[in-house]
């Protein structure tokens, strides 16, 4: 395989485009597809080719790389796009995709020859565009060289968590580590929340916390954009973190465990995307504290 590959990327919402965005600018030759045409049209100007389907896309492609919605949007990509498969291409998925969707996607890959690595990221917008996500990743060691340069072009660190991406041993690391992301960003909301009923100046428990333990660079990055009013364009929507909350509260259930602050997590989510606050940050659960028309 020669050191310029083709590279196949199947949704471009905040995290795709840019992944295919810094693909490009590594060298590589990018199509893209994405349900919105419209919303792709934009990497046009950084040398990706935007196709109307995603069987176009992946034509002859050495690497297809999915970051759609979640597991069943990403089979029903797949499946449109399967006339167009290499056998023997690199299978890319960074879709969050949950548990339940893992041996779907696995059996479409093995039915297509296709080497699925399963290759989920930690990252916003910011650090996407800058080419500096984490990227989790599991997959045949045999294989790896071939997608090193694609996880390399879209992230500043891979973590590989096992040989069988199949398995989903990344996944699972991602939804653990999501659970965290959602807990801290809920709190950090519900601290502002309490602060404004009880007439309390948040940057005065900022400052009681100030250099110590419990002083996050997070919680401060969080609350900052509900006190400034920087919800949009969101790092990390709160439709896309209510449906990762289902999917981590989901993973507990199934494996005896009940995760009662990711519950508490997804329904505050869920109530905030209710009250029209779906496509802001998801710091933006901050307004599921109050009551619909109330002083937030």
């Amino acid at each position: 395989m020669s050191d310029q590959l083709t590279v196949s990327v199947l949704g471009t919402g905040i995290m795709g485009a840019a992944m295919a965005r810094n693909i490009a600018r590594a060298g590589h030759t990018v199509r893209a597809w994405n349900r919105s045409r419209d919303k792709a049209e934009p990497l046009t100007a950084d040398g990706v080719q935007v196709t109307d389907t995603p069987a176009e896309a992946v034509a002859d492609a050495d690497v297809v790389l999915t970051m759609l919605y979640d597991g069943p949007a990403a089979l029903d990509v797949m499946r449109q796009a399967a006339d167009g498969l290499r056998p023997g291409a690199a299978w890319v998925q960074s879709t969050t995709a949950g548990l339940d969707a893992l041996s779907d996607l696995a059996d479409f890959a093995t039915a297509h020859d296709l080497v699925l690595f399963d290759a989920p990221v930690l990252g916003t917008r910011q650090p996407a565009e800058a080419g500096q996500l984490l990227v989790l990743a599991a997959g045949p060691s045999a294989y790896r060289d071939a997608v090193t340069p694609v996880l390399e072009a879209v992230g500043s660190r891979t973590v590989w968590t096992g040989e069988d991406g199949a398995a989903g041993s990344a996944t699972r690391l991602k939804l653990v580590a999501n659970s965290w992301v959602l807990a801290a960003t809920n709190a950090a909301g519900e601290v502002l929340a309490l602060s404004k009923a009880l007439g309390v100046d948040p940057q005065n428990f900022f400052d009681a916390i100030a250099g110590g333990g419990l002083d996050l660079p997070y919680l401060r990055l969080k609350a900052g954009l509900v006190l400034e009013d920087r919800l949009t364009p969101a790092q990390f929507a709160v439709d896309t973190a209510a449906k990762d909350a289902r999917l981590i509260v989901e993973a507990g259930r199934q494996h005896g465990v009940r995760l009662d602050v990711a519950e508490a997590s997804a329904a505050r989510l869920a109530r905030a995307a209710e009250q029209g606050h779906g496509e802001e940050d998801m710091a933006a659960a901050y307004f599921a504290s109050f009551e619909e028309g109330a002083d937030r």
